[in-house]
């Protein structure tokens, strides 16, 4: 999925996938973060903490093809928390996700990479886009998030 703290750039967030040591994988299960991060669903944006189970949301590969997908149920819980930052060019955008082994995001070879082993000058998948937007919708108009 792609989640960010701005609409106009986001990361894309692997699911749990993948076993671990900690946890036997749940490719249903996207820990998405914090719940003021927006989410790309089609052409718009909502805010994580406005989905309820049955609503439709886009699922992203790391090649950018898309697919719909429909959430079971929401889970808002207390988790140690971390600013993920990229930057490219002179634009910066940020997310902000559970610190834990089993979240990931999407690295420039496609392979998930847990946020808990990011280093400064890891490559990651996002998606930026121009403009802005207003309740979800993309507008022609100058915002600047921070």
């Amino acid at each position: 999925m792609l989640i960010g703290s701005q609409a106009s750039g986001m990361f894309l967030v692997n699911s749990e996938s993948d076993d671990s040591p900690y946890v036997a994988a749940r490719p249903f299960r996207v820990n998405a973060g914090a719940v003021h991060s927006y989410i790309k669903i089609g052409e718009k944006t909502r805010y994580l903490s406005e989905l309820q189970a049955g609503d439709t949301v886009t699922i992203v590969d790391s090649k950018g093809k898309q697919r719909e997908g429909i959430v079971g149920r929401v889970k808002i819980e207390s988790r140690p928390l971390m600013l993920i930052e990229a930057k490219s060019g002179d634009r910066t955008l940020t997310a902000i996700l559970q610190n834990a082994e089993t979240i990931k995001l999407v690295g420039k070879d496609g392979n998930p990479i847990s946020v808990a082993k990011l280093k400064k000058g890891d490559e990651v998948l996002v998606r930026f886009e121009e403009g802005a937007r207003h309740f979800g919708k993309k507008i022609e108009e100058t915002i600047i998030e921070k």
